[in-house]
């Protein structure tokens, strides 16, 4: 039972991670957090191994995302690695940082986290865009209405927002994927679309990285990475599927109210065990 439960675990947080371009993690480490306070078998779970175990499924999450939104020719591959190039670091300092977190302060901060990127969606049609500089980086999309949209990445934002985006998938294995979306979509000018295929290809290659740092200090739980593998990779598939015949706007409403809901979770959960611990 408790392999299906990890096998069902990885499809739905493949689906979703891969529909909305977060990878998983968003579903995997609270999930795992949960079920080690109210399942016995899985009690000895801690948030560094469940980050750890998060990053490791994210791989396979990533690559198959990563499959799927290339044959639907979706994916910046040449921005991808352009964002990828700066957010090593973060992610390995986030690793660090990791160690040391409590269970509590873990779930509050990234639910409150989780708020603000859920506020910063619902105003971004009031956000004016950047100005153009000559140092940005130019690219051209069409979006799909079948109309031409230009883009500009400036390399002093790219170079500050990916290390703030990867210190927290490093961190968290989650919030990674979760602002680095919304960023692509707010900072720089990317179709809802592509943000999130391009979101998957860079965490595919960003969750390697995590992974590596994670194994090194025996934050990966085997056993239930082995379940929870096959459902995160089949997930991914059905994601990119059903991500595709959805419209921009309805992507967005959904990425929204699913920040919302988790982040409320998270943060009631984590004043619980507050409250719980003063006791």
């Amino acid at each position: 039972m408790d392999w299906l439960l990890l096998v069902v675990l990885g499809l739905v947080a493949g689906t979703f991670g891969s529909l909305l371009g977060l990878g998983g993690g968003i579903i995997v480490v609270p999930a795992l957090l949960v079920m080690s306070d109210i399942i016995p078998s899985f009690a000895g779970i801690t948030p560094q191994t469940a980050v750890g175990t998060s990053l490791l499924i994210m791989i396979f999450t990533g690559l198959s995302s990563t499959i799927s939104y290339t044959k639907q020719k979706v994916i910046d591959i040449k921005s991808g690695f352009i964002f990828f190039a700066g957010s090593g670091p973060g992610a390995l300092f986030g690793v660090w940082l990791n160690k040391g977190m409590e269970t509590n302060m873990f779930l509050i901060i990234f639910g409150l986290f989780m708020l603000f990127i859920a506020f910063v969606l619902f105003v971004r049609n009031y956000l004016k865009p950047l100005p153009v500089k000559r140092t940005s980086i130019k690219r051209e999309y069409i979006t799909e209405l079948g109309e031409s949209r230009n883009m500009d990445f400036h390399w002093d934002l790219v170079w500050a927002s990916l290390l703030l985006l990867e210190l927290y998938q490093g961190c968290s294995a989650l919030a990674g994927g979760s602002l680095m979306v919304p960023a692509m979509i707010l900072l720089f000018g990317f179709p809802p679309h592509v943000a999130v295929a391009t979101s998957m290809f860079m965490i595919l290659f960003s969750s390697i990285v995590s992974s590596i740092s994670h194994i090194s200090l025996g934050n990966v739980e085997w056993l239930y990475s082995l379940a929870l593998i096959p459902g995160a990779w089949f997930g991914a598939t059905i994601g990119a599927a059903i991500n595709k015949r959805l419209k921009s706007n309805t992507l967005i409403i959904l990425l929204r109210f699913f920040l919302i809901i988790i982040a409320l979770r998270l943060i009631w959960q984590g004043i619980q065990e507050c409250r719980e611990n003063s006791w």
